[in-house]
């Protein structure tokens, strides 16, 4: 990156860290609202007497949603302001919520889980290379706690989906209620990032950022190097967690009360994974980096099909949850801290609308393959020997001195 003001206000409470706190809060609301649907499934299955792959499709186009406006969204901000579109964020969410809330088929939930998804997926493209640029010597440790407080809503939205059902009114679709709370906490948090993004002297770091094709042909290399990693990677994840729940129930023999905890547990556990993954991205090279994680991953996918018992699915879900969601900050931190100026929000975009096309799609190729009868380990195992062929690739290109390793592009 060029040399830009000093980040050290990280710590003390200047406007630039107000605004990166409203940022976090947005962040909560945007990815509590694409994770929202998960423990929502088995919900909708009995609301509008689906089968799961039905539902496996629902969840695919939250993410499918947050795939689609990435591309648009890298070509908006050559136009408009990071901040301005962060806000338009706000409102999509708030309106897609309120939407969501309202529908009576399925196919109009489909139709509100994409909105949301796109509301997630252009903050992202719009939100990170900004935080980047608000504070440019600490790249990977203010993308790790951007990281933490989105992974906190996943956390977070199992129980207080949970606890909103049940505080629901009398006489509702209780699982509407959900959708009404969100759309009216997204408005509050729009509101604030107003606020304090007019208060904020904010970066111009981003300024000749002005061609999303031109960026996309000169970094092709590092954007190819983050699809095929988290592209890969985030379609097994994506098919895992989606179907967590009924995974556990069905093949393991654990109650729906204990599943609905261990998926908790697999989202808790990337808590800390973003705090000290940003952190460690700062230190140490890149791409060893990136691909050791990768191997951590198909590891514990491995042993999640081999556990037998209460203890070891905690273990795994803990390690499993540990490890996949270090992966994120790691890439991310590579990709801005590599991409330059001139090229990073154009070039982040690029790869994160074709990293998330790939990925996306993991839930309903996963409730394709249950419907068609076969096992859920079945399947595991074949996608990480999938990965495992992915990784041995990367690894070769590597040590041929192929892969981009993190220096100025």
């Amino acid at each position: 990156m060029s040399s830009k003001p000093s980040d050290s206000g990280l710590l003390s409470g200047d406007p630039r860290t107000r605004l990166f706190g409203s940022l976090c809060a947005l962040v909560f609301m945007v990815n509590f609202g694409r994770v929202a649907f998960a423990p929502l499934l088995d919900t909708f299955r009995d609301v509008f007497g689906v089968g799961p792959g039905t539902v496996g499709v629902i969840a695919t186009l939250a993410w499918l949603g947050s795939a689609l406006p990435r591309i648009p969204t890298g070509y908006l901000l050559t136009r408009v302001p990071r901040h301005r579109v962060v806000l338009g964020t706000g409102l999509v969410l708030a309106g897609a919520s309120a939407f969501t809330a309202t529908v009576d088929s399925v196919a109009a939930l489909g139709v509100g889980a994409f909105l949301v998804g796109v509301a997630s997926g252009a903050y992202f493209i719009a939100a990170n290379p900004l935080i980047s640029e608000l504070f440019p010597h600490r790249v990977g440790r203010v993308i790790g706690v951007h990281g933490t407080a989105s992974q906190l809503a996943a956390v977070v939205a199992p129980l207080s989906i949970g606890a909103l059902l049940i505080r629901a009114p009398a006489g509702e679709d209780s699982w509407r209620f959900v959708f009404w709370a969100m759309a009216a906490v997204a408005l509050a948090v729009t509101a604030l990032i107003t606020v304090t993004s007019r208060r904020a002297d904010l970066p111009d770091a981003g300024s000749a950022d002005r061609h999303l094709l031109q960026a996309a042909v000169h970094q092709w290399r590092v954007i190819l190097a983050g699809v095929v990693i988290l592209g890969t990677a985030g379609f097994v994840w994506n098919g895992l967690f989606n179907f967590y729940v009924p995974y556990l129930t069905s093949t393991k023999g654990l109650s729906q009360a204990t599943a609905q905890s261990m998926l908790t547990l697999v989202f808790a556990a990337g808590v800390p994974a973003f705090w000290f993954a940003g952190r460690l991205a700062d230190r140490f090279p890149h791409v060893p980096l990136l691909l050791g994680v990768l191997g951590g991953f198909i590891v514990a996918v491995v042993a999640l099909t081999f556990t037998a018992g209460l203890a070891s699915v905690v273990a795994v879900t803990v390690v499993l949850g540990y490890v996949v969601h270090s992966l994120f900050p790691t890439m991310d931190t590579y990709l801005l801290d590599t991409l330059p100026d001139r090229h990073r929000a154009s070039a982040y975009a690029a790869y994160s609308g074709a990293m998330m096309v790939i990925q996306a799609t993991g839930s309903a190729v996963l409730g394709s393959f249950v419907d068609a009868g076969f096992a859920y380990d079945a399947v595991f195992r074949a996608f990480a020997g999938v990965l495992l062929v992915v990784l041995v690739g990367l690894l070769v290109l590597y040590r041929a001195g192929r892969l981009p390793d993190g220096g100025a592009a």
